[in-house]
């Protein structure tokens, strides 16, 4: 067994236990999802407990806000809690292809610790890279970056998806909707797609200062 960074994801339904069927389906979609989205920087198979909760093992330099914007702006977009904490963690060779809910380690103990306190405090967005003064920005940001995610109707999740997932502009937007241009832009208004650009950034660039990833970040707020 060897000791290696890593970053630990848990995300978990809130609310799951009011229908718990139909959110432990979504939450196997979205890990396929994530699975797949992650491909490149994934340690472990996305895997989920009995709680409704997932978790992830990523390769430090991963960027744990793609769980979190593919979580939240999808379709049937689910109310979720979130924590990402960067960290020493367990990596058995001969776990093989085990998944992330199998691997163990220093930052799983401390994602476990720091989701509870989430739970308690009502958070649903905290990443954690073991710097505290990078910490500490984090922590100013990432409550922000969730009341705008939440606030979105179904259309504006649309929107703001081929925005800042497909990282399409105004006119792209329009052309693959098959609307005015005027129409988007009213649409980009109405889910201050401009803000959660900007706030995805700063938290994307004030994350990197704290992992040691060189991110560049394009004008329109993706990863470059």
């Amino acid at each position: 067994m060897t000791d290696q960074l890593g970053l630990v994801l848990f995300g978990d339904v809130i609310g799951s236990r009011r229908d718990s069927i139909a959110s432990t389906a979504w939450l196997r979609e979205l890990i396929k999802q994530l699975d797949e989205a992650y491909a490149d920087t994934r340690l472990a198979p996305f895997g989920f407990t009995q709680g409704d909760e997932l978790q992830g093992l990523l390769a430090p330099e991963a960027d744990p806000l793609k769980a979190v914007l593919l979580a939240s702006l999808g379709p049937e977009g689910r109310r979720m809690r979130w924590v990402a904490v960067r960290g020493s963690i367990d990596l058995d060779p001969a776990a093989g292809p085990a998944p992330a809910t199998e691997r163990t380690g220093p930052a799983f103990v401390a994602a476990r610790e720091t989701i509870a306190a989430a739970r308690t405090g009502h958070e649903r967005l905290v990443i954690v890279t073991g710097q505290p003064d990078v910490d500490e920005l984090l922590a100013d940001l990432t409550p922000a970056l969730a009341d705008l995610l939440e606030g979105l109707t179904a259309r504006q999740r649309l929107v703001a998806r081929l925005a800042l997932i497909d990282d399409l502009r105004q006119s792209e937007v329009a052309d693959r909707l098959g609307v005015r241009r005027a129409t988007i832009s009213v649409s980009f208004s109405r889910a201050r797609v401009r803000s959660l650009q900007r706030l995805v950034a700063g938290i994307r660039m004030v994350y990197a200062s704290g992992s040691g990833d060189p991110w560049r970040v394009s004008s329109r707020g993706g990863r470059t």
